[in-house]
């Protein structure tokens, strides 16, 4: 098996995840882009779009841990050739993944104020973030529903549907912005910053039809629910909580970090959402190949094929390097045009071409930490992942970015506490990966 772990068979797997992973974040970027850009409360409204952006990021990335959950538990069967065994776990993971959201979005819809006035919104920012959140959050259970398909098409080792389903949303997206921001002279009024909630709103609703559809068509797969409760399902949702746990961790980190940028000012935050919107962007880029360590990782562990483990992870760092260190010059090249992509006011983008350099710069290392956090969720080695992350927020990045406050660091203390987390991380998970499998290796 360890001569099929070659470009060709990884690219297989990484281009379109990588494809998919890019729509992600671009639903995102569409709406910072536009919004930027509109000729009214424009400053306002991209502070706005940052700080519920952040908020609802933090939310998918908490609830939608059973997407990774379910893609190990798969592929694991898959390389055991087992797959047989596991086909009434897929919805009942969906069906617990959708009532956890729902009872989520019941829970925040009827507290928004309190939620962005605790962001540090005031004034106009505030009363732009109610109305943008107030039509976003409806796409939450979408968006689950959407993550978990996702994540059992991983599973089954395609990453091909995953990627036609990311496109849609993310070219309807950029569409449904374009004409729902602007308006249509004649036939439709501006709707500013609403219309790019809307423009969100419609997107996520067609791709979970997509998903559902190509699920039911393209696979075994069942979405009726039936009892008893599967085996698996325990140790899905353990893994689940260990990455909910992680995520709670990484968002206290985010949320920390677009708090101080608010705390420093409108062109602060505005200067923030450009940059970690990007950030995202290049981290979904190479996330493809950390999509490719996640699929093959569990069905090699299933197969006990620890060599293969090992050329695995050796493949996918050496692609993921040649891919940040492009990204990297690309970034370095189109410097200043980057950057008026996203808003047009002067005293933003001197704000961000401030700090642009150090998000460049640390893509390499980004790339260790994504590369080998996508393999680890493959192995299940979820617990592991969860400590990491907690001692990299809590002893790293926090203390650094309140000691960059104190010092008056400003958003370069900011930045200079996301590059300390992801050497933390990266650097936990390479000496984890060796100590484990290393000893395994027949053919050292």
């Amino acid at each position: 098996m360890s001569s099929n772990i070659n470009l060709k068979s990884i690219n297989k797997l990484a281009i379109p995840a990588t494809i998919a992973g890019i729509a992600e974040p671009l639903l995102s970027i569409t709406d910072t882009a536009i919004v930027g850009n509109i000729s009214e409360y424009s400053l306002e409204s991209l502070a706005a779009a940052g700080i519920v952006g952040s908020f609802l990021s933090m939310l998918i990335w908490i609830l939608g841990q059973t997407r990774s959950a379910i893609s190990a538990i798969i592929s694991q069967y898959v390389g055991a050739n087992k797959i047989d065994k596991i086909q009434s776990l897929p919805a009942q993971a969906i069906f617990l993944n959708i009532s956890v959201s729902i009872i989520v979005l019941l829970s925040t819809i009827f507290i928004v104020e309190e939620i962005f006035v605790l962001m540090n919104a005031t004034g106009k920012v505030l009363e732009l973030c109610i109305s943008y959140y107030s039509i976003r959050v409806w796409g939450f259970p979408l968006t689950l529903f959407v993550f978990a398909v996702m994540g059992i098409f991983r599973g089954l080792q395609n990453t091909y549907y995953p990627m036609l389903i990311a496109i849609t949303g993310a070219v309807l997206n950029i569409i449904l912005d374009v004409i729902l921001v602007y308006g249509v002279e004649g036939y439709i009024s501006p709707l500013y910053l609403e219309g790019a909630a809307w423009a969100s709103l419609i997107a996520q609703g067609v791709m979970a039809i997509m998903a559902f559809i190509l699920l039911i068509t393209k696979t075994d797969i069942s979405l009726k629910l039936r009892f008893p409760m599967h085996p698996e399902l325990g140790r899905l949702v353990i893994m689940s909580l260990n990455l909910f746990v992680r995520a709670l961790a990484l968002n206290a980190a985010m949320i920390l970090a677009v708090r101080e940028a608010t705390a420093l000012g409108d062109r602060f935050i505005g200067a923030h959402t450009i940059a970690i919107n990007l950030w995202l962007f290049s981290a979904f880029f190479i996330d493809g190949y950390a999509a490719a360590g996640n699929i093959m990782g569990g069905k090699l562990l299933g197969a006990r094929n620890y060599d293969g483990l090992w050329l695995l992870a050796k493949k996918i760092m050496k692609y993921g390097l040649i891919v940040s260190l492009g990204l990297v010059v690309l970034g370095f090249i189109f410097y200043y045009p980057i950057g008026r992509i996203f808003s047009n006011d002067t005293s933003v983008l001197k704000t961000f071409y401030s700090i642009f350099f150090i998000l460049i710069l640390s893509m390499p290392l980004n790339m260790v930490a994504f590369v080998f956090d996508g393999l680890f969720k493959g192995l299940g080695e979820m617990k592991y992942l969860r400590n990491v992350l907690l001692i990299a927020s809590f002893i790293g990045f926090i203390p650094l970015l309140f000691l960059g406050k104190y010092l008056g660091w400003g958003i370069y203390g900011i930045w200079a506490a996301f590059t300390l987390w992801m050497l933390i991380r990266g650097g936990a998970l390479v000496w984890k990966f060796r100590r484990k499998f290393r000893p395994l290796l027949q053919n050292v």
